[in-house]
């Protein structure tokens, strides 16, 4: 009670203002950020996650792949320009990496021994907005953004932790509601809807991240779980992360020689 008291009796002395649900919103978003590494997180230009995938159907394992995920980052343009896609992934599977999904300057493949097919359009496009809806992403490459707006829905306790609530939305309406934990400032969880592109359904989706280490000054999740519609869908558990470690274009790109496939209809 006194302290609700001394609280009101602060907001009403002159020159003290309340912040607003924007100005809240940048400061959670500039403790995140200090809390990742700084300057370390914003200038990372590479990654490798390796560790064991998990895809679940019905909330029953479907599926389990060893798995290299490599990402480089690419230099944004100053001033943003909004929608820039600055990334490169390649999603290598197997211990000797035999298969992989290659996702770089608006084209993606699935390589195998056979070749490399051009992944389908609505594969693309699921790509692209999980990789937009990120907020590592947002954080990394989005920031300042035109049309990018970062709002704080206050402060509650969701799932045994307390947290600090935001809302990032862009020019296209995307909106990520994202839980920064309140004592570690760190991203625990993040909520977007999107609408499927076939069914035309509205999907909830949910993403967890967990077990933080610090690599090169950086704290990266060991472990990232995924739902939809409250059920689970994957779940990376990393085994080692390395993180600018000089990942070259011909991780990227398709050899010369490689068999082009069909793509599928």
């Amino acid at each position: 009670m006194k302290a609700a008291v001394l609280v009101c009796l602060a907001a009403s002395l002159p020159g003290v203002r309340a912040e607003t649900n924007l100005e809240h919103g940048k400061r959670v978003v500039d403790e995140a950020i200090q809390a990742l590494g700084g300057e370390n997180f914003l200038h990372m230009q590479d990654r490798i996650e390796s560790g064991r995938a998990y895809s679940f159907y019905r909330e029953k394992l479907s599926g389990l792949s060893i798995a290299k995920i490599y990402t480089r980052y690419l230099i944004r343009p100053e001033p943003p320009v909004a929608g820039f896609l600055g990334v490169r992934e390649r999603q290598a599977f197997g211990k000797k990496e035999d298969s992989a999904v290659l996702f770089a300057d608006g084209q993606g493949y699935d390589i195998t021994f056979r070749g490399a097919r051009p992944l389908a359009d609505d594969v693309m496009e699921r790509w692209r907005e999980s990789t937009l809806r990120n907020i590592f992403y947002i954080l990394r490459q989005r920031l300042g953004e035109p049309g990018l707006i970062v709002e704080s829905r206050g402060s509650d306790v969701v799932e045994n932790q307390p947290v600090d609530i935001v809302d990032v939305t862009d020019f296209e309406n995307r909106v990520v509601t994202v839980y920064f934990n309140s004592l570690t400032h760190l991203p625990a969880k993040q909520v977007t809807n999107r609408r499927d592109p076939k069914t035309k359904d509205l999907n909830e989706e949910v993403t967890r991240f967990s077990k933080y280490r610090e690599v090169n000054g950086i704290p990266w999740p060991y472990d990232i779980q995924r739902e939809r519609n409250g059920e689970k869908i994957y779940q990376m558990y990393s085994d080692s992360v390395e993180i600018n470690k000089g990942l070259t274009d011909n991780l990227f790109t398709l050899p010369a020689n490689m068999k082009i496939l069909p793509k599928p209809k």
